[in-house]
Formats: C-alpha cells, structure tokens, sequence
C-alpha cells in the first residue's frame, strides 16, 4: 500500500513539473485528471543494431541500437504511458543489413536480425524508409512478416495504369488506431484511441526504380494527409501521430514534406527522419519561421528527428486531457537524447549496451564479420 502512494506521488510531483517548465500556457479546463503521454521514436537505423564498424571492425559507441535500447528502458521508467516508433530505413545500409538479405533469398523462414532486436522492445508500429525496398518487395514483405507490430503507410497506391485518384487502392494499411490503456496523475485508467499514419518521400520512385516500376505509385504526403486526417478522426482517434520518412524545410519538395504537413489540422505529433540530422535543434533550424526549438513544435504541432543509425532517441512528452468527450493534446515538448556526448572534448557514451539486444543478434553480428571478412579477402585476391 505504501508503494502505492509514493509512486502516485511520485506521478502528481512530475506533472507538476512537466506543467511547469513547458512552453504553452495554462492548460484549458478538464473534468478529469491531465494525463502524461510520452511518445519516443528510432528512425535511420540502417541495420545498425549492434556498437560495430565492420569496415573498421571495431567496436564504436557512437551508434548502434543496443546503446538506443538502453536509452528507451530509461524513458520509459520515467513515465508510465510510453510507445514507441520506427521511422523507416532499417533494412539497408551497413553489412549487417547485406548479409541479412544475402541469407534471406536462401533460408526460408528466417527472423531477419532487425526484428529479433526490435521484437524485443516492443515497438507500437513502424513506417517505411525509401531505402527498405532496396532489395524488392518479396524480401521486404517476408522481413516485416517477422515484425510483432504493425506497419503503415497511406501515399504508396497499387498502379492501376490510369490517372485517376478516386479509384486508388492503397498498397499497405494507411494507419492504425491503436486502443491504448494510459494512468493519469491519480493512478486512474483512462481508454485513448491513438491514430498511426505513415508516409514516405514520393522520391522513393527514383532512387528504388528496380523494385518498385509497374508495381505501384507515391502520392504526395499532404495531400493524402489531408484525406486520410479526416476519416481517423471519424473512427475514432483521438490523438493522431503522423510517421513521415521526409525531411523538414521551409520550402516544399517532395524530400521535405514534414512542414506542410504540420499545418494540417488534426495532426498532434510528427516523427520524422531520411535527412539524418536531429530536431529540434537551434542551429539547424533556427531562421525557420515557425519553428520552436526549444519547445521542438513546427507550427504549434510537437515533432522530433532522431538523427541516424540509433545515436539519438527521440521523445515528445504530451499532457493530454479530456475535453468534450475526447482526448486533446493541450502541452508538449520534444527533445533528441543522444547516446554521446561530449566532454571537454572528449566523447563519452551515455549509456552501456542493453545485453538482451546484443544477445539477440549475437549469431547473426558475428556471421556478418565473417561474411565481411571473407568478401574483403575476395576483393584483395582480384
């Protein structure tokens, strides 16, 4: 009973201070107790599960979802509501990825090391990066199959070699509402609907052209936003966190669609990655109208980048309460934590490898150093 009554204490003591030093003002009137959502995202992974440099083949501490794990076991001790979320861009880009997707085509039935990690902590669902078709779409679909989460996209469509919209057939889910059970400041539990929607840069045509001509078509990400938005909110979501592999800029192209999208009206949360660089960020960002680093919002909407290959974690923090019947998002703030930092010029890692990731991947990390090794000695030969 005593343990309890600290950890509700303990519940009430952090949103008073969440209150406290969050941008907005005074939260507007609720019948029921404020409730703190806390939303973390990876984004950019490029298979890099493990602390390793192959080509170096040594290990590192600037990168490596196994120091990112022990970052989200932190956030998530601090705050009792937490999801979590992938970005896009895990399946290609170091040899781990290459060697996965070398054994894919031959074994049959395999876990492709990503989601042995990944499974592991529990995400609530992903969204694709342009680089996750770089090795066609049965080796992508036979991947995520191994996912215990779900995957959505809206703006990639099945070509129907007309030019017509109204008869589009989407190729993935677009979104997912996730019913989500979150505790308030008292300890009470509190049903929300969570809308999950996804989008990848249409310029995903162009660089993975191979694998995906004939098979379907990229719309643009705010105009299927601004269809899809509507019908969430119509089933029922009453928070909506939109999953943009694009990068934010003040001016509109197909690979930085992330500001636009936040001036559409229902959207509460943008987690965003592809440019591998980190929001909010006062140097980056700082001539962009708009844009409020120190509170991490793009046009009042909470949004985070969590650079590359798991050497940030992304956090949004959200009060929410309800108000005529519905959950609303009335204060936020964001940040990127990152797994290093530097001391006196020196780097120093922020956290240890979480041991059940490195576990987990361990068969599959040391075959990928021998696959290297072994390609490096071919190349040599020739």
């Amino acid at each position: 009973m005593k343990r309890k009554i600290v950890v509700t204490l303990v519940l009430v003591i952090e949103m008073v201070v969440l209150f406290s030093v969050m941008p907005y003002g005074a939260a507007e009137e609720s019948t029921l107790a404020p409730v703190q959502l806390r939303i973390l995202e990876t984004t950019d992974l490029h298979g890099r599960m493990m602390n390793f440099d192959y080509e170096e083949n040594r290990y590192t501490d600037e990168f490596g979802l196994v120091r990112t794990a022990s970052l989200i076991n932190n956030a998530r001790a601090e705050v009792p509501n937490t999801l979590l979320f992938d970005v896009g861009d895990l399946l290609q880009g170091n040899e781990l990825a290459e060697f996965a997707a070398k054994k894919g085509k031959v074994e049959e039935g395999n876990l492709h090391p990503v989601f042995k990690a990944m499974n592991l902590l529990h995400y609530d669902a992903a969204t694709f990066g342009n680089h996750d078709f770089h090795y066609g779409f049965d080796f992508l679909h036979h991947s995520i199959s191994g996912a215990n989460f779900p995957y959505v996209n809206a703006n990639i469509f099945i070509n129907d070699y007309n030019n017509t919209d109204f008869d589009d057939v989407n190729f993935y889910e677009p979104y997912v509402i996730l019913r989500k059970k979150v505790v308030d400041a008292f300890g009470i539990k509190h049903p929300v609907n969570i809308g999950v929607i996804g989008f990848v840069t249409p310029k995903v045509m162009q660089w993975e052209k191979k694998s995906l001509e004939g098979m379907v078509k990229v719309k643009d990400i705010v105009s299927t936003a601004e269809y899809f938005i509507p019908r969430m909110k119509e089933e029922g979501a009453d928070i909506i966190i939109a999953l943009a592999h694009s990068g934010l800029d003040a001016t509109k192209n197909e690979q930085d669609e992330v500001y636009p999208l936040s001036k559409i009206e229902g959207i509460d949360v943008i987690l965003f990655g592809h440019r591998h660089v980190v929001f909010p960020d006062q140097s980056r960002f700082k001539n962009i109208e708009g844009v409020d680093n120190k509170a991490g919002t793009i046009n009042g909407v909470a949004g985070v980048e969590a650079g590359s290959w798991g050497n940030y974690l992304g956090i949004v923090d959200l009060i929410i309460e309800q108000q005529e019947g519905r959950w609303r998002v009335t204060q936020s703030k964001s940040k990127a934590v990152p797994i290093v930092k530097t001391i006196k010029k020196k780097k120093k890692a922020t956290v240890s490898s979480d041991k059940s990731i490195v576990d987990a991947v361990r068969e599959d990390h040391e075959k990928t150093i021998e696959y290297y090794q072994k390609k490096t000695a071919r190349k040599k030969r020739k």
